[in-house]
């Protein structure tokens, strides 16, 4: 089913492609340009999130928190569908599974719930989630189509970010288009097709370039979720001199999916039925958004970047009623023909600018950045009660306005005290203002402010040439959102939920053998919990919880070609100290996590088979065991049982221009919980893809 504006979505991506053409024809036509279809790439101006200083040992980083960086390579090797099926193959990143194209994106890392947002989402450095401060919802997740790599960076190293890097940051990093045409599709299980196309050009010089990636994908959908996706990135940019550089960046996307929070009841999963619960329910998803970097290089030490960005996104998701009592009566969902329609829509524009400074400090080498940010975010919330007659047309009975204006600064400065010793220093300060109007009810409104200062410290140590310790310590917090700031247009007086990180790491290699250990400590002081002693008030800051755990990431290179990866997380400890729930284990944290992946490549083939396990884990707070079998209201509770996964990855190179890649997925077709919420969210089946590259 398409959405309710298809001739102006239709519009919107035929203008976009027509322009991004233009632009690069007009590229290629304005001077001299490279015909070498494989030709280096220009690299765009951007804010990092991972930086390497000078010219580090291979092992090194000088972020002194976890790193982890998936390639370009990695990623075609995974053939994934959606950005999850990379972020489970990462030590401390627990993945709450719902659709197999994670339209909403749902992790946790290092024992946070992966049910909640306590980690900041990132693309190409900007935040993705459209309310960060009023509602940190992930009502957009990137499409792992346009990705050119992921990088995930835990630790005291997140201080430069925020808000919301408790659990770390994660990072999208989009593609640059190559110069020339590559085309690329595959088909699956469930009548899947997808198409990508992405269109480069630059100049002799390298220093300007513009290019559009486009995919369109849709299927059927694993239990008859169907989806159909449109997504369209341009990239151009160009050196205004050589010490000025600037990028732009458009995206449109659009996806209508047959989904909803209804799962299937017990007795219908023990039994292997695979329906969808709520076939007339559909999320429908839009989003625009525009970046401009600009890079000045002042001096060969100084260098000032700054970013700009705008973004909107809507999302109508129409939900029918269900009659509980006939639904306890057949065993799965039984519906009215009333429906519901929670409409939101969410801008948000920003700017952030960042000077880096290298320079001696009492004699020693140091590097100091400097960073501003302002960020204003808005939403239009509304409910709209319709009829099965009067499909997405009804009276709008919940009318809500909520703003947020945010701004920020840090200072950090790393210090090299001898060529093996570093230590890195830094502040945050994050204030914030978030207001609400409810315009359904006579337009009374509410208002609260908050400022968090936010401390850290890191190091690095060179054990060896060839092992490096790192840690740190620092402060995270997470804003309340509007909703429970200003719960019933009171002022609550919460603080942000704050936590003290400690982590210490070793990273380095023993021979062909590469690894990266680490330990980690979260201690939650004042978590948001329901009530309060002030009888005026419903909320408060009363909730602890600690997080303690490890991480293991080790790679081997075999002989012949072959080469064996793994990871482990262990986190013995992920409970509630205080409250109701004082001794509880957080939902979505699973005690263990591991994945491991034989590979070979060789002779332009490649093939891995890889092993994803998730323990068992608790869906609800109350730590219920047993999963009820009626049609129980809210999130359902229950232990959900540990699994293993397998997958099959098989590439051939073909010649310079054509490859060739498949996959089976869940190859032992294993049955099992992916989550809980209304009902029970099923894993998916196996499947098999195939598809194919080719390079004009």
């Amino acid at each position: 089913m398409m959405s309710s504006q298809p001739v102006f979505r239709l519009t919107i991506v035929a203008t976009l492609i027509s322009s991004a053409l233009f632009s690069t024809a007009a590229l290629a036509q304005a001077g001299e340009t490279s015909n070498e279809p494989n030709g280096e790439r220009t690299a765009p101006p951007r804010i990092e999130v991972i930086r390497v200083f000078g010219q580090s040992a291979a092992h090194r980083y000088d972020e002194t928190g976890s790193v982890v960086i998936l390639d370009r390579d990695f990623i075609e090797q995974m053939q994934p569908l959606s950005t999850e099926d990379i972020l489970r193959r990462v030590p401390g990143i627990n993945i709450k599974g719902e659709e197999e194209t994670s339209i909403v994106g749902n992790f946790g890392i290092r024992g946070l719930s992966a049910s909640e947002s306590k980690s900041l989402l990132l693309e190409d450095g900007v935040p993705v989630a459209p309310g960060l401060f009023i509602g940190n919802d992930r009502y957009f997740n990137p499409r792992i189509q346009r990705v050119e790599r992921v990088e995930i960076l835990k630790g005291s190293a997140s201080l430069r970010y925020g808000p919301s890097t408790i659990g770390g940051v994660v990072n999208f990093q989009t593609k640059t288009p190559d110069h020339g045409v590559l085309l690329s599709s595959r088909v699956g299980s469930f009548n899947m097709r997808e198409v990508n196309l992405e269109v480069g050009q630059h100049n002799d010089a390298h220093d300007a370039y513009a290019g559009i990636i486009f995919t369109h994908a849709q299927s059927d959908g694993f239990m008859d979720k169907g989806y159909e996706m449109n997504d369209l990135m341009f990239k151009a940019g160009t050196s205004l001199s050589p010490d000025h550089r600037i990028g732009v960046k458009f995206s449109y996307h659009e996806n209508d999916a047959n989904i909803s929070y209804r799962g299937l009841f017990l007795d219908d999963y023990r039994a292997g039925e695979r329906y969808n619960p709520a076939p007339d329910d559909w999320y429908l998803q839009d989003r625009i958004a525009f970046d401009v970097n600009y890079e000045w290089n002042i001096s060969p030490n100084v260098s000032l970047k700054t970013i700009a960005y705008w973004s909107e996104v809507t999302r109508d998701y129409w939900r029918y009623d269900v009659d509980t009592a006939a639904s306890n009566l057949a065993g799965r969902w039984v519906y009215t023909d009333n429906l519901t329609g929670n409409n939101r829509s969410f801008d948000r524009y920003g700017i952030e600018t960042r000077l880096s400074v290298h320079h001696d400090l009492f004699g020693n080498r140091a590097n100091s950045e400097f960073g501003l940010r302002f960020m204003q975010e808005s939403s239009d919330d509304m409910r709209i009660r319709a009829t099965r007659e009067t499909d997405r047309t009804g009276v709008n009975d919940r009318h809500i306005q909520d703003s947020a204006d945010s701004y920020a600064g840090y200072a950090q400065t790393r210090v090299e005290l001898s060529d093996r010793l570093a230590i890195t220093p830094g502040v945050r300060v994050e204030n914030y203002t978030q207001n609400r109007v409810v315009l359904s009810d006579g337009n009374p409104s509410a208002a609260t402010s908050n400022t968090e200062v936010l401390p850290g410290v890191g190091a690095t140590f060179a054990l060896t040439q060839n092992a490096e310790l790192y840690g740190g310590i620092y402060r995270a917090f997470s804003p309340a959102s509007n909703g429970v700031a200003l719960d019933g247009l009171t002022d609550q007086n919460l603080r942000g939920e704050r936590s003290v990180n400690y982590e210490a790491g070793l990273r380095g290699r023993a021979g062909r053998l590469s690894y990266d250990i680490a330990a980690f400590l979260m201690d939650f002081s004042n978590q948001v919990v329901t009530g309060n002693s002030d009888p005026n008030l419903s909320q408060s800051n009363a909730g602890k919880t600690e997080h303690l755990g490890f991480e293991l990431a080790l790679q081997y290179p075999l002989v012949g070609g072959f080469h064996l990866d793994g990871n482990a997380t262990y986190v013995p400890k992920s409970e509630f100290r205080t409250g109701e729930f004082s001794g509880n284990r957080l939902p979505y944290a699973p005690e263990w996590m591991a994945n491991v992946a034989l590979s070979y490549r060789g002779d332009g083939f490649s093939a891995a088979l890889t092993a994803h396990h998730r323990g068992e884990q608790f869906g609800d707070p109350a730590n219920r065991v047993e999963i009820p079998s009626n049609a129980a209201g809210g999130i359902w509770g229950g232990l959900m049982p540990s699994y293993t996964v397998l997958d099959l990855f098989t590439q051939y190179q073909v010649n310079d221009q054509l490859s060739l890649f498949g996959s089976v997925k869940n190859l032992t077709d294993k049955q099992y919980i992916g989550g809980l919420r209304q009902g029970i969210y099923v894993g998916p089946e196996r499947t098999f893809e195939v598809g194919f590259r080719f390079r004009f």
